[in-house]
């Protein structure tokens, strides 16, 4: 009974969409067509993405939304603007938490913002129980001040501290989406 109801709407949409179409003049037609550029579908457009290049665009672009949560979490004592966990997963998420905490606890806070250049993912695999991406970024960090949380005046820090450093991050597809698990520094400027 069900089945014959959607075969009949779908039956009297399709007889609508007829009749409107078959409404409009031969002339109207002919304007159209007179008035419309030539289009010419090149195979690329018709084309689907590669699977594995959608997971490495896929990848940076989490990545990237990973570091614009931590800004918020660095730059917020109580923790309450960032949604951390919407970007991250495992020990990244658990480490970067405790991280911040350790710093609003002593006092300090960082603002500013940190860039992301020269992202490449370096191995992707989507073929896996859970499709990963390591990434290989230079993050820079000159522009990220870290402040007293009280005075917001800025904190006395190293002369020979790195600013802008290689870190490797691996980046895994969740059902909610790609979540950065492990955020490496490699201790080399970049």
């Amino acid at each position: 009974m069900h089945f014959r109801k959607v075969a009949a709407t779908a039956s009297l949409t399709l007889c609508a969409a007829l009749t409107l179409a078959a409404c409009s003049s031969s002339n109207e037609k002919d304007e159209a067509t007179d008035h419309s550029p030539n289009v010419t579908r090149s195979p690329a457009a018709t084309a689907t993405a590669d699977p594995v290049d959608t997971a490495k665009k896929e990848a940076i672009t989490a990545y990237g939304s990973y570091w614009q949560e931590m800004e918020k979490l660095y730059a917020d004592p109580t923790g309450k603007r960032a949604h951390l966990d919407r970007y991250a997963a495992s020990a990244a998420l658990k480490n970067a938490e405790a991280d911040a905490k350790r710093a609003h606890d002593r006092g300090r806070i960082y603002t500013g913002s940190v860039a992301l250049t020269d992202q490449t993912v370096t191995k992707a695999d989507i073929s896996g129980k859970i499709p990963n991406a390591t990434v290989s970024t230079c993050l820079d960090i000159s522009k990220w001040q870290t402040l007293d949380a009280e005075t917001k005046m800025p904190v006395s820090l190293p002369k020979n501290r790195l600013t802008k450093f290689l870190i490797i991050s691996t980046v895994e597809k969740y059902p909610e989406g790609w979540r950065v698990t492990s955020d490496e520094p490699q201790g080399k400027s970049c």
